[in-house]
């Protein structure tokens, strides 16, 4: 495959460096490109403590022994020489060291500086607000791409609202709704992140606003992500409550972006579970753990029961799953599609994020820089390589509406 481009300051040491990759989701983006990254790829396994990388290098080696020689770089997350330097060696950078917020924004400016392209997990929105305000511009001087929540937020909703367009009329208003389920399980960098996110929700809403004043939607066109309600979703059985996750967002921008997504865009975004006390009770915890994050004290408490590196077994990842149904219309037309695969934490995050970083790496790509969705840099190339990997990208329903 050709490359997608040569990073500013000629060739580089490596094609991809892996970084936080002692971390739970790093340990398993790690073993999953040591099992399907090309032999010809260039990587490395990268985070702050050497001891720990040579730990993770022999349980790879031991799996697949043509890695027993993968290098091992370090560099600790608040250390931007180390940071620069690493960004400087390598054509791709991607990163699994969330909180984010709290120890990633050194990196996305060392990888916006040196034009390399940057992935990572970050389902943050203040922190994706956060770099767009403070790297946008950079990234787009030197050709970087900085390419957030790159895992199961936001990679299914985004690629699959991309799908279930390109099953639709074009140049007409078109409207998308997202119904996610899943029975999986989450980790302590999960938790630590949405204890984090809840506590700053103020200051998450001024740089949303800082975010919109800077990167308005386009003239000509009507992009929505309005939050909607609960509801009945009778065609599928199913009670929809409104998610307030990064992902609306992520799909917005995409459709701000591309004009296949029509002259006028709505996306919706929901939870789906098939009976109303679910429902209910997960809207009463999700309103729990908010207040709760507002107090330090209980807020600390809450984030010593899963700490940070701790996570689901094997086992109870083997049994997970999830499924994102999107009814589309448009244009005379409705699409009932599905993305659909196994645990999303983990499993298939690390797929996800591992396969984004091969495809900014190897794939020929259109032509584009700063921050920038999954769907806008990578589009069918990902989704293409995602199908390939054992998620499902597929057409359910087509009818008049």
């Amino acid at each position: 495959m050709a490359d997608a481009k040569a990073p500013e300051g000629g060739p580089r040491e490596f094609d991809v460096v892996l970084y936080g990759a002692t971390g739970f989701v790093g340990v398993l983006t790690g073993r999953y490109l040591a099992a399907h990254a090309p032999r010809t790829t260039r990587w490395a396994l990268a985070g702050r403590d050497q001891r720990k990388l040579k730990a993770l290098r022999e349980r790879l080696a031991a799996e697949h022994p043509h890695t027993a020689d993968v290098p091992l770089l370090s560099a600790d997350a608040d250390d931007p020489r180390a940071l620069a330097e690493l960004a400087a060696r390598s054509r791709v950078v991607a990163s699994t060291v969330g909180p984010y917020l709290r120890y990633g924004a050194r990196l996305v400016a060392a990888c916006a500086e040196a034009g390399t392209d940057y992935l990572d997990l970050a389902g943050e929105p203040e922190f994706v607000d956060l770099m767009y305000l403070r790297h946008h511009s950079r990234a787009k001087e030197t050709g970087a791409r900085l390419v957030h929540a790159c895992g199961f937020d936001s990679v299914p909703h985004d690629l699959g609202a991309r799908f279930t367009v390109e099953q639709l009329p074009a140049g007409v208003p078109l409207s998308v709704d997202g119904f996610v389920r899943s029975n999986a399980a989450f980790s302590g960098g999960t938790f630590a992140s949405a204890l984090l996110s809840f506590s700053r929700a103020d200051r998450m809403l001024r740089t949303a606003k800082a975010r919109r004043a800077a990167d308005p939607r386009p003239a000509h066109r009507t992009i929505r992500t309005p939050t909607g309600t609960v509801r009945r979703e009778d065609e599928l059985g199913l009670w929809a409550v409104p998610l307030p996750t990064l992902d609306p967002q992520i799909v917005g921008r995409s459709a701000a972006e591309l004009e296949r997504y029509g002259p006028a865009f709505t996306y919706r975004h929901y939870a789906a579970v098939r009976r109303l006390p679910v429902a209910v009770g997960g809207i009463a915890g999700v309103g729990g753990l908010f207040a709760a994050a507002q107090l330090p004290p209980l807020r600390r408490f809450l984030a010593s029961r899963l700490g940070p590196g701790e996570g689901p077994d094997e086992g109870r990842r083997a049994r997970s799953w999830f499924s994102v149904r999107f009814v589309g219309r448009g244009g005379g037309r409705r699409v009932v599609t599905e993305v659909a695969g196994g645990d999303p934490g983990y499993d298939e995050t690390a797929k996800m994020l591992a396969e984004g970083a091969l495809c900014l790496a190897h794939d020929d790509l259109p032509s584009t820089s700063g921050q920038v969705t999954t769907s806008v840099a990578m589009g069918e190339a990902l989704t293409g390589r995602l199908i390939r990997a054992g998620l499902e990208f597929r057409v359910l329903e087509e009818s008049e509406d």
